[in-house]
This record gives structure tokens, sequence and C-alpha cells, in this order.
């Protein structure tokens, strides 16, 4: 019997709520030993809640998207997994201070490392695979907007209601963490998103190097579009739109293919969605781009529209294997009309 290939090595960049979904779903193939590595690039911008306010008080790199990975990849979400996550309630100086948030500034001082902070914490967790910050640099969004302003800060950008125009990091150049590049160009498969798309998706691409490992690595490169519109900082941006914004971004195509939800959504569900302005997310029949696109029911019961892990895992194996099955030897999909070999 011929055996169906896997891929072995998986690398997710992301940040928010979407990158944490993946990562469950991924984590079964981990267990299932269809793995060798997965490995997660965490974007590194909040400066909102008790991340920004460690950032602010203590001088360390912003703790929660990294804190939430680490529970996504933990052997079980157990007590050390829930004792991470809970958050002091009052508005004292603990209050909405998560526990995990500090024992990773806590780990930090104690080493000097932030990634010896993570590296530890995921000891502690036993976390599959292994968690890596997008960048080590303190590093702040700013946005420039339709109307020509600027605003900078994660926290600010989302809550306004302006159209942007575009992101960037500063300061500039943000340097990688050591092993994201190395990571991305041994890939398989290369997962961007689900996510925010300014605040999420887009600030990995701004990272001195990242755009340009996604363009040279020979693995499958897939965006995984989110389930609904975004109402504010994506208002009115189909998927490929999104696409769009996420290649200007990185200087050029890198993504070979996206991965897009068809399915149905529970009723109730998406009228409360649809009345804060949300609608699922589209890709229109007239787009231009020629990337491959490939739809796939991924919503997860519940009463949140929410990426359900295990068929999101199993439709990215798919999707490699697809486009593997399409690839010329001599090619990189469609990076290689632009980009060259």
């Amino acid at each position: 019997m011929t055996r169906v290939p896997s891929p072995r090595r998986i690398v997710a960049l992301g940040g928010g709520t979407g990158l944490p979904n993946v990562l469950r779903g991924l984590r079964f193939l981990l267990e299932r030993d269809e793995l060798e590595d997965l490995v997660a690039v965490v974007t590194m911008t909040d400066d909102g809640g008790s991340s920004g306010r460690l950032r602010r008080s203590r001088g360390l790199p912003p703790p929660g998207d990294l804190r939430n990975c680490l529970v996504a990849l933990a052997a079980e979400e157990d007590l050390m997994a829930r004792l991470f996550q809970h958050r002091y309630g009052g508005t004292e100086e603990l209050g909405g201070h998560a526990v995990g948030n500090l024992i990773l500034a806590a780990l930090a001082e104690q080493t000097g490392s932030f990634l010896k902070a993570v590296e530890l914490s995921s000891r502690v967790l036993r976390v599959a695979g292994r968690i890596l910050p997008a960048t080590l640099d303190s590093v702040s969004l700013a946005a420039t907007m339709e109307d020509g302003s600027c605003i900078v800060g994660e926290s600010q950008i989302t809550s306004c209601a302006k159209r942007i125009r575009r992101v960037e990091l500063e300061p500039a150049p943000a340097l990688p963490t050591p092993g994201v590049l190395e990571a991305i160009r041994d890939a398989d498969i290369v997962v961007l998103g689900p996510g925010s798309l300014y605040t999420s998706v887009v600030p990995h691409l701004l990272v001195h190097g990242i755009a340009d490992a996604l363009r040279e690595t020979r693995a499958v490169v897939v965006l995984v579009a989110n389930l609904v519109s975004e109402p504010e900082e994506a208002d009115g941006l189909d998927a490929a739109a999104q696409l769009q914004v996420v290649e200007q971004h990185a200087g050029g195509e890198f993504a070979d293919a996206v991965l897009l939800h068809d399915g149905p959504i529970d009723a109730d569900t998406l009228a409360r969605y649809e009345a804060e302005g949300c609608h699922p997310l589209a890709w229109p029949a007239l787009a231009g781009s020629g990337v491959r696109v490939h739809r796939r029911n991924l919503v997860a019961c519940g009463h949140k529209i929410r990426h359900d892990p295990r068929a999101t895992a199993e439709a990215l194996v798919q999707v490699w294997r697809e486009t593997l099955a399409l690839r010329q030897p001599e090619t990189r999909g469609r990076r290689a009309s632009t980009h060259g070999a």
C-alpha cells in the first residue's frame, strides 16, 4: 500500500485568538507523530491590557499572545494551563493581569532573557512544538489612515473607525528572533492567519527578513482567511482584498493558497454577528489573483464563530498535498512568475 505523504515541519504565524486555535489542531498532528516540528511565530505589537502594562512598567515584550499559544500547545489544558490563563479581577495593582503574563515576566527577570522565560514556561506546560516571538525588539505598530492621519499603538488602531492605508513598525528595522527565518525556510507548510488583518497578520511581514523568507521557502504558504469580515480595521475588504493588502505589505507575492470557509453557519449566531457589522468572508468570483482558493467547512460548533482546530489542521494538510501535486519541481508556484526559482 502506498503511504500518503504528510508534511513534517509546519510554521504558523499569527496572534490574537486565531493563532492559538490553529495550533490546537496542529498539536493533534504532533501527538499522532505526523509532524516532526511545529513552530509558532507570534506577533509582538500588543500594547493594551495586561501586556501593555507590563511593557510600560517592566520594559518587557508583550507576553499575552505568547501565553495563549503556550496554553494552546500544552500537552493537556489542565490545572497549570488554567492557572496561566487565570486573570485577576478588580481594579487594584493586580487587577486585569493574567497569571501567565506575570510568570513570564518573573522568569524573564530571573533569567535575564524573555526567550528563556518562554522556553522554561514551555517545559512547565509540556508544550508540543516551539514558540518564538516574531521579534524581541521593542516595537510599536503605526498606521497611516486613508485621510493621511497617523495613529501609533495597536490598541489605538483597533479602536479607530478610520480606514487604514498602511501599517509599519516603529522603530524599524525590527530584527527577527533567532530561529524564525530558518524555521520558515525549512518548513513544509507555512500558515499565516487567521486573525485581525492589520494587527495580527500583517505585522509579521514588517519584521526584517520574514517577507523574503516567505518568498524563498520551498514550503507551501497558506493564508487562512477569517470566517467573517472585520467591521473596523478591515471593513469592506473581502478575502481577495485582504490577500492583496497582505502581499502589498510584504513587497510582493508569496502565498500559494488561501484556505476559505465554505459551509453553513448557525443562523442565530450569524444574525448576532451581522448585527455588529460582521459578514461571512467571501472570495469574489472575478478576483484577478492567481492564487488557488481551497474551500472547506471550517466552523466549530459554539456560540462564537471560530475555526474548528482539527478541521483546519486537516484542511491544511490537504492543501499541502494538492499544491505539491500541481507544483513543478523547478518552481515555487505563483512566486516563480515574479521572483524566480
